[in-house]
């Protein structure tokens, strides 16, 4: 390896080493501080009041996954179905939907932090949170370096870092950065299989994360069907290779998941009212009627009020797509396809599900950026590096109007809109 290029790498994993401790540092959950070491917090360092995060309200959607929490801690495991079957009696006497307790993978780990560390139930659900966070930005680096290398790996996870979504989920009790963690690490396997067939590894990885998936929440089916979009549109665009074991793994997978869940919730026609309730409760749900519908763009106009220049230059990277473009490719199809699904939902939409984007959206932004500088030649790399810093800073200004200085908890198009000062 030539000299030049070996300090090249050098300095690339060192920028990478020191993105990746920001991006943890701003993950970290309240409950690592207290008293005057409050001020260290990433909302608390972000904030001038450091007790900021004591005075937080606990959402609605929190209190319930700490009570599922407490209850398996109560109950056990073995007696799931229990917790299940109450569920249901509760969701047939109340007006609206609640969450459903078959979002199984991430009760269970907060007992599982719970029962290891002797936290208190909330507390346990949002380090679980935080360190899945965490890891989303750890696998979003190893996806990105897989795909196109060092550099495309330091940029990409620079814009995970700083991202206003990825931070602000890693702070609250709520599922979906979770969820985010396992999709993510779905669709770098996939990745790897489709450019490395017939790997046993490989394969198991993704059908171990795809039936955890299924485990983690029901959007697990949005996944499921952008990745099918995905292997049928790979005839055409030629991403990589789908090979029979890939299609076999792609199916098993979720059924997998689907039997545990059976298992778990006491049988089948639990888990098929389980949701049954959840879907015809959410259509009778205040909340959800006023902050859960819109146009098919209304997710467009939310992204673009978090996080407007990403969106910006992911939209343009639409327009330069070819057939050479395979990490794009992959990217732009896996976001269609969830998207085509997820703007039809009536009273179901809500910036948290749109998580699993971020780092799509981010793969689009950078090659977008990249092809921008490309003319420079000489000093392409130094502005690059400079557009990609300026990025991220206005990425974090973004976190500090929308969740410190408002604050915002629900990422719905009203709040959004007041705490740009849109709307007064």
């Amino acid at each position: 390896m030539p000299v030049l290029e070996l300090i090249r790498r050098k300095i690339d994993i060192v920028c990478l080493t020191a993105v990746l401790l920001i991006g943890i540092f701003l993950r970290l959950p309240p409950s690592l501080f207290c008293g005057e070491s409050a001020s260290l917090l990433p909302i608390g360092f972000l904030h001038p009041n450091p007790k900021w995060h004591e005075m937080h309200l606990v959402g609605f959607d929190e209190r319930l996954y700490r009570e599922y929490v407490n209850e398996v801690t109560e109950k056990g495991i073995g007696h799931y179905p229990d917790i299940v079957l109450h569920y249901i009696e509760k969701q047939l006497k109340l007006p609206g939907s609640v969450l459903p307790p078959v979002r199984f993978l991430y009760i269970f780990a907060g007992y599982v932090w719970h029962c290891v560390f002797h936290s208190e139930a909330l507390e346990a659900l949002k380090n679980v949170a935080s360190l899945f966070s965490i890891l989303t930005l750890a696998i979003s680096s190893a996806l990105a370096w897989r795909m196109r290398g060092a550099g495309f790996c330091l940029a990409l996870t620079s814009l995970v870092a700083f991202a206003p979504t990825q931070i602000h989920m890693s702070q609250h009790a709520l599922v979906d950065g979770f969820f985010t963690f396992w999709a993510v690490l779905t669709l770098w396997m996939l990745w790897e299989n489709l450019h490395g067939p017939r790997k046993l590894g490989w394969l198991a990885g993704y059908a171990a994360s795809l039936a955890l998936l299924v485990l983690t929440k029901e959007n697990a089916l949005f996944v499921w069907i952008a990745i099918v979009i995905l292997l049928i549109a790979n005839r055409w665009v030629q991403i990589g290779t789908v090979t029979r074991e890939l299609v076999i793994a792609t199916a098993l997978g979720p059924l997998l998941g689907l039997v545990v869940l059976i298992f778990l919730a006491g049988g089948l026609d639990v888990l098929f009212g389980t949701y049954r309730l959840l879907i015809i409760k959410n259509y009778q749900l205040p909340y959800a009627i006023k902050t859960g519908d819109g146009p098919w763009y209304r997710y467009l106009v939310d992204l673009l009020l978090v996080s407007p220049i990403v969106l910006i230059l992911a939209i343009g990277a639409i327009f330069r797509l070819d057939l050479k473009k395979k990490p794009e490719l992959f990217a732009l199809i896996f976001i269609v396809g969830s998207y085509l699904i997820m703007c039809n939902l009536k009273y179901g939409m809500n910036l948290r599900y749109a998580n699993m984007w971020d780092v799509p959206l981010r793969v689009l932004a950078v090659s977008t950026l990249g092809t921008l500088v490309a003319p420079l030649s000489r000093y392409r790399n130094i502005v690059f590096g400079a557009a990609i810093a300026l990025i991220c800073v206005l990425e974090l200004r973004q976190y500090v109007i929308l969740f410190v200085d408002y604050p915002l908890y629900e990422l719905v198009t009203e709040g959004l809109l007041r705490a740009l000062h849109i709307l007064k």
